[in-house]
């Protein structure tokens, strides 16, 4: 029976209109595809979570036996004087002096434990301290010489974590040497610390100094007690960052960096001398936070955020290889590629505890490119069309290495990347018959 030439041209209709309505199907469901990609990004990001909890726990196990942030406060000068009310008996207050000078030169020596395939970094440092209290100002807090206490006089400082101390602080006091102790001190300076008894006087000059060695992770902090104080911070660590309420003159290298602070009382919120009032000493400290910068877990949970434009990427490019060559790839396929490009997240993830994070990007991003370009040839049966696909798996991962190296420049660099992208699929989009 023959084909009439009516049913022919129907047909060849019918097939064309299938065939444009073939390709926009397709290209909603690589859409829909993209967005239940989603899924199993989100739960890659859970696991990077997990993951850096455990990492926290082990740090915080190994820094409670070792010591943790330190806070250095002090010393203070703490006389107790007596004040007689006309309604009521003799009281006992206390004076506060802070010294007139102190100079603080601390080196800090970086320590690495690990616990399990955990790193941890911790520090010890040695410190030098010195200073004076000039001849105590009573008439500016309106005391009475003869109602002070002399006798008990005591010198007070403090250690945020106490148990990092390594040795007794011992305070040289003028001419004699005394051993602080730690106890429950609660007065207007801290609740709690080291003090020792001094010998004190009116319109005398008091020299202090003491050397400390302690324990502490992540931060150590100064407060700048003195009139006049000057911390000078060295250490081998590399990524140093200075916190608190002043930053220093600074340089820093690969060996390491020196820091020096120089604090002037007028900088503070807290007199040079009071009595009976309390202050918070550590509102205005200074110092510098020790850790490692940037972690894997940091970076691969930022890497994880730019899963849907790789992977709408690498299916856009598909997509136009595919259509322009004439080449038929069922969604399931895509689905496959876009399971290997997930896979990526979590062999990042997983190499990263080992290798570190530069490494583990270069191993899973050639297993990623090498496994779907193996997967595209067989596919498209075209080494040249494979190429193509390869080559630009390697620049997006580049380019995504590229932003998250460079955090102050991501979001222009990133958008640049998308524009000139944009530019690159409207080109070639030309070339489809819709």
């Amino acid at each position: 029976m023959e084909t009439t030439p009516i049913a022919s041209e129907t047909t060849s209709i019918t097939s064309s209109v299938w065939q444009k309505s073939k390709l926009l199907i397709k290209g909603f469901m690589i859409a829909g595809l993209v967005l239940l990609l989603l899924i199993p990004s989100y739960f890659v990001q859970e696991l990077i979570k997990e993951r850096e909890a455990r990492q926290k726990e082990a740090f915080t196990e190994v820094s409670s036996k070792w010591a943790g942030q330190q806070n250095l406060t002090g010393p203070v000068l703490v006389v107790p004087y007596i004040e007689s009310p006309n309604q009521s008996g003799p009281a006992k207050h206390y004076a506060y002096f802070l010294p007139d000078e102190l100079t603080i030169d601390a080196r800090v020596q970086p320590e690495e434990r690990h616990r399990g395939i955990y790193q941890v970094m911790l520090y010890s440092s040695n410190l030098n301290l010195k200073g004076k209290f000039n001849p105590l100002a009573l008439d500016k807090l309106a005391i009475d010489p003869a109602n002070m206490l002399w006798q008990e006089a005591y010198i007070c400082l403090n250690l945020a974590d106490a148990k990092g101390l390594k040795e007794d602080i011992k305070l040289k006091w003028n001419d004699s040497t005394v051993i602080t102790s730690p106890a429950a001190i609660n007065n207007g300076v801290m609740r709690e610390g080291f003090s020792a008894p001094v010998n004190v006087s009116a319109g005398n000059t008091f020299n202090f100094s003491a050397a400390i060695s302690f324990n502490g992770s992540e931060q150590l902090l100064f407060t700048p007690v003195g009139k006049e104080t000057t911390v000078k911070l060295s250490s081998t660590w590399p990524d140093p960052s200075f916190t608190g309420g002043q930053l220093p003159d600074h340089q820093i290298s690969d060996s390491g960096f020196v820091a020096t602070w120089k604090n002037l009382s007028h900088t503070r919120s807290f007199p040079q001398a009071w009595k009976q009032d309390a202050y918070n000493l550590q509102s205005s400290s200074f110092g510098a936070d020790l850790f490692i910068p940037v972690n894997g877990y940091q970076k691969t949970m930022r890497s994880v955020k730019y899963a849907v434009l790789c992977i709408l990427l690498t299916f856009a490019a598909f997509f136009i290889i595919e259509t322009v060559n004439k080449k038929s790839v069922h969604p399931f396929q895509y689905g496959l590629i876009g399971a290997a490009l997930i896979l990526f997240y979590t062999l990042l993830l997983s190499f990263s505890e080992y290798t570190g994070f530069n490494n583990a990007y270069i191993i899973a991003s050639v297993a990623t490119v090498g496994l779907i370009a193996w997967f595209v040839k067989g596919i498209l049966q075209s080494t040249k069309l494979t190429s193509v696909l390869a080559i630009i798996l390697v620049l997006m991962y580049s380019y995504v290495f590229t932003i998250l190296q460079i955090q102050d420049y991501s979001l222009i660099l990133g958008s640049i990347g998308l524009f000139l992208t944009l530019a690159v699929i409207m080109h070639f989009s030309k070339k489809i018959q819709w």
